[in-house]
């Protein structure tokens, strides 16, 4: 993350913990509230959050996601074919991270093993050279 999300992720989070602070003072307001109304004998009132409270929460949230989302990496393509495309063509430098370093899971070329692999084996080829290997006495073997 770089510091700009890391810095609208914090002011997001004091936000909401500011919301959540509000909103356990108003509760608790409203417990006294009802405490002292049994003492008057006067009928409690049921109240509910304040508007100002809950759109101070909306606005808390929607400012971390924002943070959140703004310091992640850029997603990868779905299909293999694209993504390899992009490895073959960019190599190390197309997956960089906000920080310029390269992501912990870049692995590189996927289909290395498929195009490193051996050719076929001629089976039948080396069954004759083992025959011919026999026929002419098979060499020592030094122990």
């Amino acid at each position: 993350m770089t510091w700009i999300s890391k810095s609208i992720t914090v002011v997001g989070g004091v936000l909401l913990a500011h919301a959540c602070y509000s909103a356990q003072e108003h509760s608790a307001l409203q417990s006294f509230k009802a405490t002292a109304s049994t003492l008057t004998s006067s009928p409690p009132t049921a109240a509910s959050l304040p508007i100002d409270i809950a759109i101070e929460t909306i606005i808390a949230l929607l400012v971390v996601i924002f943070g959140l989302v703004l310091g992640t990496r850029p997603m990868r393509p779905i299909q293999w074919h694209v993504w390899a495309g992009k490895l073959e063509r960019e190599g190390e430098e197309g997956f960089l991270d906000s920080e310029g370093e390269v992501n912990r899971d870049y692995v590189g070329n996927p289909f290395r093993s498929l195009e490193t692999r051996p050719g076929f084996i001629d089976i039948r080829k080396q069954r004759k050279e083992f025959a011919a290997w026999v026929k002419n006495g098979g060499g020592q073997v030094s122990q």
